[in-house]
């Protein structure tokens, strides 16, 4: 077994292109490998701004060998008269590598075939990897690429050297008018380099002790959060940490080394996200807090070298960041001289969307929706929750939102507060935006969640009344993160709401304007929409694709109901005798789909003494006595004492299948035995879609 490693060094690529090309190359190269029948151990990727490196202990040096039969074109058409092999047959030939003595008669049942035996693989790995390294890097996707040579090769950034070797031989990997050597260069300061690698096993020794480069991305992350939080203990405080930035931090440096820096204290009367937003979003650093989770008059910033002089750089990082709090306490002492109403006046000279109206506007509209929603819910918090619709968007023209625009929601919450809002008005507008993710958390509060459904509604039902339906992979407007929004929190919150009485609420909130979709038109597509975003709600949380199908297809206006029918079936359909069940009720569903509209529309209604034969008679009788358990089970949403329930019919439809022929000559009793089979589904499709439980 040999040892191999691939450097790909580059001029400093994006801090969040890395993690997916670590996964890119890994599925790339093992694929690849294991297409050309190429044997090895672990395959490890490793990325730092200048390098994107493949590592593999074990090797093996050769492609395996293996026989393979193939048959070619029929006899009678691969030969002239003459008995010589005509074009057919030389292709044949040709295409396989072969020679015509090789060639043989192979005998089928569709008659005789040329045929023959051939030995593929068993080439040299070093022969193969330069194809398969070329191939690989055109493979790598970006979300956006750059040529920079004359060949025109695409790549997320211009790619300046490759190293490549296998054991002590240089594979060359040639692309983008560069052919890999044995030579790596290190940390562009602490280690330019260049460095020539004898062997494979060498580069890991080379490019951290004559480099000075840490490769593995674990480890950068361990030195700056170890030597961070020691840096940290000393002025009696722990770190601050957000994971994204972490992350970012660790993908931006070759060689990490934290530093702790210090500002004045009268910043810190500075609202506490005002102050970390300054640090993280502008200096990418983090801040310091004590035990109580007070903010201490520290950040930490992590440098991509060892300085000779640590206070000079220090220093800089201080002034820059003393720049931007001095911003941020000049925006935050202007606002606290204004009043929401204010604000508020402000908002009708801020468009929300065309035609939509203003920021003003959209703030009634959102009014009008807290009531309705208060109203059908019955909180009790209809004045705080109209009262947060109208200032909820003030913080829009805030200083400090201008400037730090990802506080919205958050500013609006703080100034609620510090101008005498009550405290469940205040959080209702600090949550509102949330949830912004599938990963993040929705509000906390009932307010905060009323008034996040009805702002995400308001813009679906604005969008889609304008025709601005999401299409592909363009969202523009981040319409599906909203309607997934919707579905979390009302499932999470177990808020008994209609999706279609919602829409229809927002819509005419809207009254008159220049709309592209009349109101049935947007309900019938947001109605969609939303069914989509709540099957990939269900099937990221692991549940079957056809239990998620026939509990949608079975109704999806009352988001907490569907998921209890959702749960109730996923459970029956791990027991033993949930697949005999399916098959008999699917029957049902089938004969009524192709067969029910064939003497008029089913209406249910049957004639129990018009049933000559016993088996259906047992099946009215059984139906009409499950018809009470079944609404008194169906009331108190006990679904999986209504799934049993489909245990004691099986064996009575069972029987009727076996002895009664429901499309008989008899129009008359045909229509009967119809209208009784669409009794019973008609009681049973709000359980589940049986058409879409595929066995």
């Amino acid at each position: 077994m040999a040892q191999f490693v691939w450097e790909i060094g580059i001029e400093e690529m994006p801090a969040r292109f890395l993690p997916d090309l670590m996964g890119q190359l890994a599925d790339l190269f093992s694929r690849s490998l294991r297409e050309r029948g190429v044997g090895c151990g672990d395959l490890s990727t490793y990325a730092t701004p200048r390098r994107l490196v493949v590592w593999i202990g074990e090797l093996d040096s050769r492609q395996q060998e293996r026989e393979e039969f193939i048959t070619g074109p029929p006899v009678r058409i691969a030969y002239e008269e003459t008995g010589e092999l005509n074009r057919a047959g030389q292709g044949f030939v040709a295409s396989q590598g072969v020679s015509p003595e090789d060639l043989f008669v192979t005998r089928t049942d569709k008659g005789e075939y040329l045929a023959v035996q051939v030995r593929r693989g068993g080439e040299r790995t070093i022969d193969l990897l330069p194809g398969l390294g070329s191939e690989i890097l055109s493979g790598l996707s970006f979300p956006k690429k750059m040529r920079w040579e004359s060949t025109g090769f695409l790549f997320g950034r211009p790619i300046r050297w490759m190293a490549a070797l296998l054991d002590g031989e240089v594979v060359p990997v040639q692309e983008a008018s560069l052919t890999a050597d044995r030579y790596t260069w290190g940390h562009r300061v602490l280690g330019p380099g260049p460095f020539r690698i004898p062997e494979a096993k060498d580069y890991f020794r080379i490019i951290r002790e004559q480099g000075a480069v840490v490769l593995d991305r674990g480890e950068r992350t361990e030195l700056v959060k170890g030597q961070g939080e020691a840096l940290a203990r000393d002025k009696g405080g722990a770190v601050v940490w957000e994971e994204e930035l972490l992350q970012e931090v660790v993908d931006v440096v070759e060689y990490p080394k934290p530093v702790l820096g210090g500002f004045d204290r009268k910043y810190l009367d500075l609202p506490r996200q005002v102050l970390l937003t300054s640090m993280e979003s502008h200096q990418k650093s983090f801040g310091i807090e004590d035990g109580e989770g007070n903010l201490l008059p520290y950040f930490l910033c992590t440098l991509n070298l060892e300085p000779k002089d640590l206070d000079l750089v220090r220093n800089g990082w201080e002034r820059v960041l003393k720049a931007r709090l001095e911003d941020a306490n000049f925006f935050w002492s202007a606002d606290s001289q204004a009043s929401l109403e204010q604000w508020r006046e402000e908002l009708r000279k801020v468009v929300f969307m065309g035609p939509l109206g203003s920021m003003w506007d959209k703030s009634e509209r959102l009014q009008e929706m807290g009531r309705y929603l208060d109203l059908f819910l019955d909180t009790g918090i209809s004045r705080e929750l109209e009262r947060a619709a109208a200032i909820c968007k003030t913080d829009l023209v805030s200083e400090v939102v201008g400037e730090f625009d990802n506080l919205q929601g958050v500013m609006g919450g703080i100034y609620a507060r510090r101008k005498g809002e009550t405290e469940t008005a205040a959080r209702a507008v600090e949550e509102h935006y949330q949830p912004s993710g599938p990963e993040t958390p929705i509000p906390e509060s009932t307010a905060g969640a009323l008034l996040s459904v009805a702002d995400k509604m308001d813009n679906l039902v604005g969008c889609f009344s304008l025709n601005m339906v999401p299409t592909g992979a363009q969202d523009p407007y981040a319409l599906r993160r909203q309607a997934l929004g919707i579905v979390r929190i009302v499932l999470e919150k177990g808020l008994r709401l209609s999706l279609p009485n919602m829409i229809d609420k927002a819509r005419e909130s809207y009254g008159e304007i220049e709309a592209k979709l009349s109101p049935e038109d947007c309900r019938a597509a947001l109605l969609d929409f939303f069914q989509q975003r709540v099957r990939a709600h269900y099937l990221g949380l692991g549940f079957s694709t056809r239990i998620v199908e026939a509990s949608i297809q079975a109704g999806a206006e009352d988001l907490v109901l569907l998921d209890k029918r959702l749960r109730a079936l996923d459970r029956f359909s791990r027991e033993t005798d949930f697949e005999p069940a399916v098959l008999t009720f699917k029957r049902v569903d089938n004969i009524i789909r192709k067969q029910g509209g064939q003497d008029g529309p089913l209406d249910g209604e049957y004639d129990a003494q018009n049933l000559p034969e016993p088996q259906e008679k047992e099946l009215a009788r059984s139906i009409e006595e499950l018809i009470p358990r079944w609404r008194d089970l169906w009331k108190e949403e006990d679904f999986d004492s209504l799934l049993a329930q489909l245990r004691e019919l099986r064996p009575v439809v069972d029987s009727f299948f076996d002895h009664v022929m429901v499309m008989t000559q008899d129009s008359g009793l045909r229509r009967n035995r119809l209208n009784l089979l669409w009794s019973l589904l008609s009681m049973l499709s709000g359980l589940a879609a049986f058409s879409e439980l595929q066995i």
